[in-house]
């Protein structure tokens, strides 16, 4: 058997992370398997979606890199959902429900005040065909819902294990609304007969809706898939992880955040995991590492600060071929010897953009009124240019012995006066890439180097 999943996103919004987790075990599975990852996408309620959004989906999965092999649309294939919903319609197995809202709420409410499961009750399988009519001349319009067995739904759930729901503990689930609009379940399955899905893997929100699906699966004559149900994303404090997914959207991680591809992967493919969650290369080596067996039972914790780590230990790896157009692109002078230089310190590329301007640029100097005369000692014991390797060392000599500072006394001041801030690369390297004028005019406390 050849292995088949899918990524079947609404163009209702922006992708998260909690859209691309799914997505990703999918296509990583599909990768070690030698398989086939379909990008479908489930565009049935035409009103919400909108052709921004699934180019957004287009866009952020292209620049993830988790390319599909197969695409579809939904909105492409209504006649074929009519078709089944009519044969499911002819032999009973869809019947048609006149409840509001409120005639659902009210006796879900009296199902709770006497202890029993809020279940669907069947009264419209009751109506005459008179009733029916009647109803419908009050200007009702019929839902529809798929009759289940009442029958236990078996599975071995690929990441679960062996599992079992009752259908009679379940209420018939509802699949055309009463505008005639599909909801997603029977369009999903129709596609994942047609489309000969082999394997169905999601969060595990969805067990209960599996076993209702692989009825309706039965029902239009087809073999349901296998079946995996992973666990949600939680928030580095346990809490759930949904009312903040609109600030981790794909494209905010990528254009406001400045997040490398591989660090939100790698991330998404570690976390609840038995893996050590660490900073991979590339998709390749993800997929080379992934099994089913190693998801854990537990919520997985995605947090912002873990990503920021992991994107900083990324690019502190990554050679500066890599990056080079994207710096050229973003104006960053000094080519591979400033990459040299300061990589080691940025958590994400556009950081580079602060290291041109301290290098090459207009900074503020810091020089603290106490050392103003090492200051000046400095200025009067510079090298002569041009600076190389060697220069920061065999000044930093002279002042020592000049002076009789060490340590932070002696690095710290210049550090300051020359950056405009406490903390940062290798002064040496940094020296090397100066111009003396520049240098000097710091030192005298000068802010530009032009001026």
């Amino acid at each position: 058997m050849t292995v088949k999943v899918r990524f079947a996103p609404s163009p209702t919004g922006q992708l998260h992370v909690g859209n691309i987790r799914p997505a990703l075990i999918n296509w990583l599975f599909a990768r070690k398997s030698g398989g086939q990852f379909m990008l479908r996408i489930d565009d049935t309620d035409v009103e919400r979606s909108t052709a921004a959004f699934e180019q957004g989906i287009f866009d952020d999965m292209n620049w993830l890199g988790l390319t599909h092999d197969e695409t579809a649309k939904q909105s492409a294939r209504f006649a074929r959902y009519d078709a089944v919903a009519a044969d499911l319609k002819a032999r009973g197995l869809l019947y048609p429900c006149y409840e509001t809202a409120e005639d659902l709420d009210r006796q879900r409410k009296i199902q709770r005040s006497q202890n029993r499961t809020p279940v669907y009750n069947r009264a419209a399988l009751a109506l005459s065909d008179d009733e029916r009519a009647r109803l419908e001349a009050e200007g009702r319009t019929p839902h529809w819902r798929f009759k289940l067995s009442g029958e236990t739904v078996h599975w071995d759930d690929v990441i679960r294990g062996a599992q079992s729901i009752d259908t009679a503990s379940l209420s018939d689930p509802i699949l055309i609304r009463g505008d005639g609009s599909y909801l997603y379940t029977l369009p999903s399955v129709i596609d994942d007969a047609d489309f000969a899905i082999t394997h169905i893997i999601r969060g595990e929100d969805h067990v209960t809706n599996s076993a209702a699906q692989i009825e309706i699966f039965r029902a239009i004559g087809a073999k349901a898939p296998a079946m995996g149900h992973h666990p949600l994303l939680v928030g580095a404090d346990g809490d759930k992880l949904s009312k903040r997914l609109g600030t981790l959207s794909i494209a905010g991680l990528r254009d406001e955040m400045g997040f490398e591809p591989m660090a939100i992967l790698s991330l998404l493919a570690k976390i609840g995991t038995s893996d050590p969650v660490e900073a991979r290369r590339d998709l390749a080596q993800l997929a080379d590492e992934f099994a089913f067996e190693k998801i854990s039972r537990a919520p997985a914790r995605f947090d912002p600060a873990e990503l920021e780590t992991l994107n900083g230990k990324l690019l502190h790896e990554t050679p500066y071929a890599a990056v080079a157009t994207r710096l050229e692109a973003m104006g960053v002078r000094g080519g591979s010897a400033l990459w040299d230089a300061v990589h080691g310190n940025i958590k994400i590329l556009a950081d580079m953009a602060h290291w041109d301007v301290v290098v090459f640029g207009t900074i503020t100097p810091v020089i603290a009124d106490e050392d103003a005369d090492y200051i000046k000692a400095a200025a009067a014991l510079l090298p002569a240019g041009p600076f190389d390797a060697d220069t920061w060392h065999n000044w930093t000599a002279a002042l020592k012995e000049k002076t009789g500072r060490k340590g932070r006394g002696l690095f710290l001041p210049l550090r300051l006066a020359l950056t405009g801030q406490k903390h940062g690369p290798d002064m040496g390297a940094l020296l090397a890439l100066m111009d003396r004028d520049t240098v000097v005019k710091r030192l005298a406390g000068r802010a530009s180097p032009f001026s």
